[in-house]
């Protein structure tokens, strides 16, 4: 008996390769997202990756996402269903620390794979990772990382950038340049260098860009900002960084002769 490839289960591999990033500087945080979800070639749709949960001038915290889609909607829509409750185990606004609020998304991560994730196997990967980043009142800004396994890790000074998804494309340039003293104007440069060359190797990666900046201690949500093709300061940096890219190789000494002997 033959069956239609249509009747088929379909193995799904949503949102695997999207591209978030998080900096840490002395002066705020800067916050990078694409917004492509891939289930193939033939079904790619735009898909915000960032969330934000404040309230004025008492805690600003900010949730990135990258993994299965089904399980990174469903901890962010569990994480609003939680606003409200009364419960600190369960309500971000009542999270004493950006260390607890890391620790609630682990905890609703878990949950939703332990849930779901048996019947997602099948049919591909029910994991996920999310950045978690913010200020609380009293408390410093911070940057922590989720792990599939709903454990985490913090930015440090010497680590102040955090990836997840598609990251490797995009991680040289911040290796070499980026400083934890950077402001947040030369953080914002090299995020967006560090997507340009995620975009150029990697077709799962796509924009629009989403753009958060969080000056520290402002305990303000500044609105974000969307990048895509006719974003004019978008297509200036990237002609301008290619356009000095080819005059610094050119301007490089060539190899000695004896190695072409």
């Amino acid at each position: 008996m033959r069956w239609a490839a249509d009747a088929l289960p379909r193995k799904r591999g949503d949102d695997d390769l999207t591209y978030c990033l998080a900096i840490k500087v002395a002066d705020g945080l800067l916050l990078a997202s694409d917004s492509r979800s891939n289930a193939g070639v033939d079904n790619v749709v735009q898909v915000s990756k960032l969330a934000v949960f404040a309230v004025p001038g008492e805690r600003v915290i900010a949730v990135q996402s990258a993994g299965n889609l089904a399980t990174t909607q469903a901890v962010v829509t569990r994480l609003r269903q939680g606003l409200g409750s009364g419960d600190a185990a369960e309500d971000l606004r009542l999270a004493a620390t950006l260390f607890d609020v890391a620790a609630l998304v682990g905890a609703r991560l878990r949950e939703v794979v332990a849930a779901n994730g048996p019947f997602v196997q099948p049919y591909g990967d029910a994991g996920a990772g999310f950045l978690v980043s913010g200020q609380i009142a009293g408390s410093d800004h911070g940057l922590f990382e989720v792990y599939a396994a709903g454990n985490f890790i913090e930015a440090t000074e010497r680590a102040c950038f955090l990836q997840i998804g598609e990251a490797k494309y995009g991680k040289p340039i911040l290796d070499r340049a980026l400083e934890p003293t950077n402001s947040l104007d030369e953080a914002e440069k090299l995020a967006l260098l560090s997507f340009d060359a995620t975009l150029r190797s990697n077709l799962s990666v796509g924009l629009p860009i989403d753009i958060l900046r969080y000056r520290a201690g402002s305990l303000e949500a500044a609105p974000v900002v969307t990048i895509d093709d006719d974003t004019p300061y978008w297509s200036e940096l990237r002609r301008l960084y290619s356009e000095g890219l080819n005059s610094l190789v050119a301007g490089l000494p060539s190899p000695p002769a004896a190695w072409s002997a």
